[in-house]
């Protein structure tokens, strides 16, 4: 599915039963539904039905960033899951959140500094330079701090290519309720539309970290099974 994506082809229910072990083919409802939320949260992919007659399928990306689109490797897994939760949670912390509590989130979902990961390689490289060099996200220095201390914001290039309501919109489907249980940071994500639209608050809910957390977790293929 995910070189179908690269590839921009759809792919079709009769392509993947293929690729389904016989004795669970009855079963296949229950896996295309599990595999199509493991793309979601992980990739940020959603999987549309396209034709309901071939049942066909296409992958589209969940927002509109393009960092994926940018790999040369079509066997490679896009990682935009794990950008838009970062976005989201810089979002929820008041549009610029420390580093601790950047990591202390991922920590929930499996993924640690310095440790190899089997889709995101070295975190810290992919969070710190490379996703900053291409203007995702601004790591910088907090003023005055002794010892040194860092923070995340949105960088440039996600603003011009998402917006917050997206982002929530995400966080909330992962969730499995409405952007507007959100509240306060629904509030201003509209305010966020309105301005976008003119011419040219606090921390993480604990609750809200361990839901997107566990079900991260959930989703997540285990490595060492074939």
């Amino acid at each position: 599915m995910v070189l179908k994506h690269r590839l921009k082809e759809p792919i079709t229910k009769a392509e993947m039963l293929k690729i389904v072990i016989k004795r669970h083919k009855k079963q296949f409802p229950v896996i295309f539904k599990k595999a199509s939320k493991c793309l979601e949260v992980i990739s940020g992919i959603d999987v549309k039905e396209v034709d309901p007659t071939t049942h066909s399928y296409v992958l589209v990306n969940s927002l509109d960033l393009t960092h994926d689109e940018m790999l040369s490797d079509n066997h490679s897994i896009p990682k935009n899951g794990l950008l838009i939760i970062i976005l989201g949670v810089i979002f929820i912390e008041g549009n610029c959140a420390p580093e601790e509590d950047i990591w202390d989130f991922l920590n929930m979902m499996g993924v640690y500094a310095g440790r190899e990961h089997f889709i995101y390689g070295e975190p810290r490289k992919l969070i710190t330079k490379d996703w900053v060099q291409e203007n995702y996200l601004e790591y910088r220095q907090v003023p005055n701090s002794d010892p040194p201390c860092y923070e995340f914001l949105w960088g440039p290039r996600a603003h011009a290519e998402t917006n917050k309501m997206k982002v929530l919109e995400f966080l909330a489907k992962i969730k499995g309720t409405d952007p507007i249980s959100f509240s306060c940071w629904y509030e201003e994500a509209l305010r966020d539309e309105e301005q976008r639209a003119q011419p040219r608050i606090g921390s993480v809910d604990n609750t809200t970290a361990m839901f997107i957390a566990q079900h991260w977790s959930a989703a997540s293929p285990d490595p060492t099974e074939e």
